[in-house]
């Protein structure tokens, strides 16, 4: 083949449709035009939320307990002033934001933990951490970006937020069916 026509043969394929089909994104970004249909597990974030405070320290008998199904909005506080009751794999650094919240589980079962930033999340079980077994992304177009599941059991939890940017939160802890 001579030189001349495989520069053409090459030019050709970079001027083909194929090459402008590659270069499409992968992930289109969806049009965001009306209100979210969230799934009914998540129901609760739509609604009003409550304001809590976090604590700093697990022992405090100020940390608020979070309603299972209900998103609340959370104040948090800077990272050296929390006692973390287990150390986070990704405690943040010195201006991060963070605390620590109570929720109660009556039935064992897989619960999510949904959060409105990418902020770490630990939750403890009788004394550890206790392991996640789904990490995810909220519904497109949703105010949801973070979501890890736990199956748990029974009895008082501890919710560790650490590594958030802000120092409000918007979180939820909800049982799956």
């Amino acid at each position: 083949m001579s030189r001349s026509r495989l520069l053409l043969c090459v030019a050709a394929l970079f001027l083909s449709p194929w090459d402008a089909a590659w270069a499409q994104p992968a992930d289109a970004v969806p049009s965001c035009d009306g209100p979210v249909q969230l799934p009914s597990e998540l129901a609760g974030w739509g609604a009003e939320h409550v304001s809590v405070t976090a604590a700093a320290n697990p022992a405090a008998a100020d940390a608020p307990s979070l309603p299972i199904g209900q998103a609340v909005k959370a104040t948090l506080r800077a990272t050296p002033d929390i006692a973390y009751a287990v150390r986070p794999e990704k405690p943040g650094g010195s201006v991060s934001k963070g605390g620590l919240f109570l929720f109660d589980v009556a039935d064992a079962g897989r619960y999510r933990v949904t959060l409105g930033s990418a902020a770490w999340i630990d939750v403890i079980e009788a004394g550890k951490p206790a392991v996640s077994i789904a990490h995810g992304r909220g519904p497109a177009c949703s105010s949801i970006r973070k979501m890890v599941d736990y199956d748990l059991k029974p009895g008082r939890h501890l919710l560790q937020i650490s590594a958030n940017g802000t120092e409000t939160l918007t979180l939820m802890v909800t049982k799956l069916p």
